[in-house]
């Protein structure tokens, strides 16, 4: 088994046991004050799980489509817009967000919580093609991750997380940062560790 496939299969026992402590009904609080600033346009979520982000930014009058590698969260988001009453202004796709050849561009926003900070340097190299394959320049993309020092080791129970250094360096050549809120994390009992918020501009 490689390590993609390692990936699919912790984050899938996690969905199969209801252990998704990402089901909230909302967004995160810095999504919802992003939705505020930005007209209405065309938006990605990348790891979508059940689609609230999506969801929340159709509301608002945003075509999106979402992205995610579980079958079983699609399949939720998909129940869950019809229930909302935007199944017309989302789109939710079963595949990796390094591997977007089935959606064309421009895209306006494109809104990453926790998916990014899991991946291999192979699907880091795909992932950061499609983003800039699929942005607009002037665009808006937001990340939300697990932060880790680089010589710290990857734990089986915990997110995978990722360097900082790694992210501005996947990034550097096609977007540029506007801001980044360092912070902490809990999920449930688990251990604290540290995160960010990072929002890019595409050039």
């Amino acid at each position: 088994m490689n390590e993609s496939d390692d990936i699919y299969n912790r984050i899938l026992s996690r969905y199969e046991e209801g252990s998704v402590p990402w089901d909230n009904p909302m967004p995160p609080p810095e999504i919802e004050a992003l939705a505020e600033t930005l007209q209405p346009g065309r938006a990605l979520d990348l790891g979508c799980g059940f689609g609230r982000t999506a969801i929340f930014l159709a509301h608002r009058g945003w075509s999106v489509d979402g992205v995610d590698f579980i079958p079983q969260a699609i399949e939720v988001a998909r129940e869950r817009a019809a229930e909302a009453g935007v199944s017309s202004r989302t789109h939710f796709h079963v595949g990796s967000a390094a591997a977007l050849d089935f959606l064309t561009p421009p895209y306006d926003l494109a809104v990453d919580i926790g998916c990014m900070h899991s991946f291999t340097d192979e699907l880091l190299r795909g992932y950061r093609h499609e983003l800039s394959r699929l942005l607009r320049p002037g665009s808006l993309y937001v990340l939300f991750a697990h932060l880790r020092d680089d010589s710290a080791p990857v734990e089986d129970d915990s997110p995978r997380g990722i360097p900082e250094e790694t992210i501005m360096g996947t990034l550097s050549d096609d977007f540029e940062l506007e801001r980044v809120e360092h912070g902490v994390t809990q999920v449930k009992d688990r251990p604290l560790w540290n995160s960010g918020w990072f929002w890019f501009r595409r050039r």
